[in-house]
């Protein structure tokens, strides 16, 4: 099972694109604090990068802004691509199904709003400057363990 549940701001405004095929991506990083704090007293946070597809994404880039509060819901993708350097790089990120609009940053005509589950497709997800023959890792239904 694959299955990631985020509560978190966003650090900066979703970033919108579209594919060659004309579908929308929107991508950005959200903190999400962790339960404990450190030494000193503080509470610490991770920065999880997370992409949303189609409608989700084009309604992400009119309602979120950074500073908005949102629950996401997903799976977690590890992929990679050839940098423009030759190297090969690894992303670890969360593509979500679902978002859950919970508080807003600036924009606040929607607060409360939540997109339930839009079909996520795997065809052609070439988008931010990466190889046109990037594919989606294979499933892990083929493991034998």
């Amino acid at each position: 099972m694959n299955k990631v549940i985020l509560v978190g701001r966003l650090t900066r405004d979703p970033e919108v694109k579209n594919t060659t095929t004309g579908r929308a991506v929107a991508s950005f990083t959200l903190a999400v604090d962790r339960r404990f704090k450190n030494k000193d007293g503080q509470k610490e946070a991770d920065f999880v990068p997370v992409v949303v597809w189609g409608k989700q994404a084009e309604i992400a880039g009119q309602y979120l802004s950074k500073g908005s509060q949102i629950g996401v819901s997903g799976r977690l993708q590890v992929r990679s691509y050839d940098a423009q350097d030759g190297q090969r790089r690894y992303v670890t990120e969360v593509v979500a199904d679902e978002i859950s609009f919970l508080s807003s940053g600036r924009r606040d005509s929607h607060a409360g709003f939540q997109q339930t589950s839009a079909p996520q497709s795997n065809n052609n997800m070439s988008v931010m400057g990466l190889d046109e023959d990037f594919h989606l890792m294979a499933d892990d239904d083929d493991i034998p363990f």
